[in-house]
């Protein structure tokens, strides 16, 4: 098992983690009136960042892509760096971050952490990593098709996401999402 496999196994293994929070936040979040949005888009989500970890995989067996240190070693350092930022994102967040949009009406919004420089800090994370996971070991490939497929993904995110946080601040809450596209 070369080293870029065991990389990518521990991607998948911090991504399981993910979802185990994600599950107990969604509990929290809904048994404090959290409505969920965008649920129309997850399954791409998710079908898309499986894919991402399949690919880099795929990439580097099927096609000849030796380690570049020159590359590989800044694109593994920017895609530890993601970890770190998603992490952050989500310590911050405690219990109200989610892999899904799910908001809890009258919560003001977090303006501790990384989210008292950027929006969304979180997509940062996804769109670094994203680029620089395949190309720790030159899968420019998977690379360039993550991000080309994620960008309209994660513009029907951020609108709902977004969108969610607007209609959230004011009650009631809607029984449906505030988002056509999501």
């Amino acid at each position: 098992m070369t080293a870029y496999t065991v990389l990518i196994l521990l991607v998948a293994a911090e991504r399981v983690a993910e979802l185990v929070v994600a599950r107990r936040n969604a509990s929290w979040s809904r048994a404090h009136g959290g409505v969920a949005y965008g649920d129309g888009h997850y399954p791409v989500m998710v079908a898309l960042h499986t894919g991402l970890l399949v690919c880099c995989l795929a990439e580097v067996q099927l096609a000849p892509r030796p380690f570049q240190p020159l590359l590989g070693w800044p694109m593994l350092a920017l895609a530890l760096g993601a970890q770190a930022l998603r992490w952050w994102c989500i310590s911050t967040l405690g219990p109200r971050w989610n892999t899904r949009v799910i908001v809890v009406p009258g919560l003001p919004l977090v303006s501790a952490g990384p989210y008292r420089l950027l929006r969304h800090p979180n997509y940062l994370a996804v769109v670094v990593e994203g680029f620089a996971l395949p190309l720790v070991h030159g899968a420019w490939l998977t690379a360039t098709g993550f991000t080309l497929l994620n960008l309209p993904l994660l513009a029907v995110r951020l609108r709902c996401e977004n969108a969610a946080l607007v209609s959230s601040a004011s009650p009631p809450a809607p029984a449906t999402s505030p988002c056509s596209t999501c």
